[in-house]
């Protein structure tokens, strides 16, 4: 059996934005990012424990997604993938970007644009630089969450190709697949899959130091009367433990704030099921999640620069106002 190419962790989300300086305001004049390179149409940001670049934003006439990033193992794992990818018939390129020589991008299967690369400028990290941190102090970059209508064969595709591991999945009574959490980094996902209208991003998540920098995210808010940025939470979901408050930027696009999740480290890790019909898997405490949030994503980036069309699918294991 071939063992996959060693694919790290994720790295980085790049975000076409409509109005470059009001997503600055929100990104680091209100939740803290540091910016590491800034330019009349580019933005690239990172949390307190990145030591590379994890989100940029680029001026766009349109919002939407440009592509996902995963840190590779090697430039051999690289050129592992980009076999892949011609095995495959996958629409595939290398890229460069800032700090970043050598990118492969390819379009998967399901139409997602996800971009790998291996060699990255590094910088010091500020985690202990507290005199610098900003905000609530968000540590690290830490997952995407995609809308698709695949979400069975997306799960395997992953696994079987790039070594992903699955922790945690939600299945309705005839154990069809409505959603699974993958990861390589030994925590609780680097990505996962739902069920809905896609390809669409449904978000992207920073890790948290602790439930109460979480909390303090709400009162940077709404002291500054963008209160309105809250979507959902903060709360508990029992998918993963963690600790979750879900945002919406001035262009729509969705972050998560995440802590509290678990180690999967151990190679016997065995995943845990969920059935679709309990409410406690999106929330803990108990209560529904708005409309927007089981419908509402960002559009994603095709090949040749266009936006995907995204495909319908029925909705299951949702509140009834939402199906």
């Amino acid at each position: 059996m071939n063992t996959p190419p060693k694919v790290i962790r994720i790295g980085q989300t790049v975000l076409s934005v409509t109005d470059l300086q009001a997503s600055r305001h929100f990104y680091v004049d209100l939740l803290g990012l540091n910016v590491l390179h800034e330019g009349t149409d580019a933005l690239y940001l990172r949390a307190v424990e990145d030591r590379e670049w994890s989100l940029k934003l680029e001026l766009a006439p349109t919002p939407g997604v440009r592509h996902i990033g995963f840190k590779a193992g090697s430039d051999m794992d690289l050129d592992r993938i980009a076999a892949l990818a011609e095995r495959e018939g996958l629409p595939h390129r290398w890229d460069t970007e800032t700090d970043r020589p050598r990118m492969l991008r390819i379009q998967d299967p399901f139409g997602f644009p996800i971009v790998f690369y291996y060699q990255s400028v590094k910088y010091p990290w500020l985690l202990q630089r507290f005199d610098l941190h900003r905000g609530a102090g968000i540590q690290r970059v830490d997952h995407c969450n995609l809308f698709t209508t695949e979400v069975a064969a997306m799960t395997r595709w992953y696994i079987d190709n790039l070594g992903f591991r699955l922790t945690e999945y939600s299945e309705d009574d005839s154990r069809q697949l409505w959603a699974s959490w993958l990861q390589n980094k030994g925590h609780a996902h680097d990505f996962a899959l739902t069920n809905g209208k896609g390809p669409k991003m449904h978000h992207f998540a920073y890790w948290m130091p602790d439930a109460m920098r979480i909390s303090q995210v709400c009162d940077i808010l709404a002291g500054a009367n963008e209160e309105f940025r809250i979507e959902r939470g903060p709360g508990r979901h029992g998918i993963t433990n963690a600790f979750f408050l879900y945002l919406r930027d001035p262009d729509g696009h969705r972050i998560e704030l995440y802590t509290g999740d678990y180690l999967t480290v151990d190679p016997d890790f065995e995943p845990i099921r969920w059935n679709v019909n309990d409410a406690r898997r999106q929330q803990l405490w108990g209560g529904i999640a708005p409309r927007s949030w089981f419908l509402e994503g960002s559009a994603v980036e095709a090949f040749d620069g266009a936006w995907m069309r995204q495909e319908e699918t029925a909705l299951v294991g949702l509140p009834a106002y939402v199906r």
